[in-house]
């Protein structure tokens, strides 16, 4: 398992559109995904558990994968976050 530090910076934040792609970049992967937020610790694979987070531009999650791929959607999971210009 592993966890990493990231930062939203799609200029929206995580409102329905860039959660539905977030979900989409994380179902991609076996691995167990999880995004924590203050004291919240959602699946990635679930729409609505993600909407619940209420995700702004700036804000700081912790993102922690278990399973085989879990490098590689860490990796991904951080290139989107990191893209200003998501939708």
């Amino acid at each position: 398992m592993i966890s990493k530090d990231m930062t939203i910076e799609i200029k929206t934040g995580l409102e329905a559109r860039p959660v539905a792609v977030f979900v989409q970049v994380a179902s991609q992967f076996e691995s167990k995904i999880y995004v924590e937020y203050e004291s919240k610790k959602v699946n990635a694979k679930s729409i609505m558990g993600m909407m619940t987070l209420g995700l702004g531009a700036g804000e700081k999650v912790v993102v922690s994968a278990d399973g085989e791929d879990e490098e590689a959607a860490i990796k991904s999971i951080e290139k989107y976050l990191s893209s200003s210009d998501a939708q």
